[in-house]
């Protein structure tokens, strides 16, 4: 199970547009809802649809929920257990 703190990294890594640290903390903890839906944002701004409704599914999450990824970002953080 991922750290609370870590995986508030990763979400504001990917908030201030730091896909690389974020994709590469969200891989670390394969298997947290939180981070596979990280994961499957992450994959939605990169434009790999394909790849993203993988992660949604894996996190238990839906592609369509959140137009704005931003707002999505913030659930997410909103999301992790403090």
């Amino acid at each position: 199970m991922a750290s609370a703190e870590e995986l508030m990294r990763a979400v504001e890594c990917a908030a201030a547009g730091d896909w690389e640290t974020a994709h590469a903390i969200a891989q670390r903890h394969e298997g947290d809802p939180a981070a596979d839906w990280l994961h499957a944002v992450l994959h939605k701004l990169d434009g790999d649809a394909g790849n993203s409704r993988y992660w949604y599914r894996r996190a238990g999450r839906r592609f369509e929920d959140y137009p704005d990824a931003q707002a999505e970002l913030a659930a997410i953080r909103a999301s992790i257990p403090r």
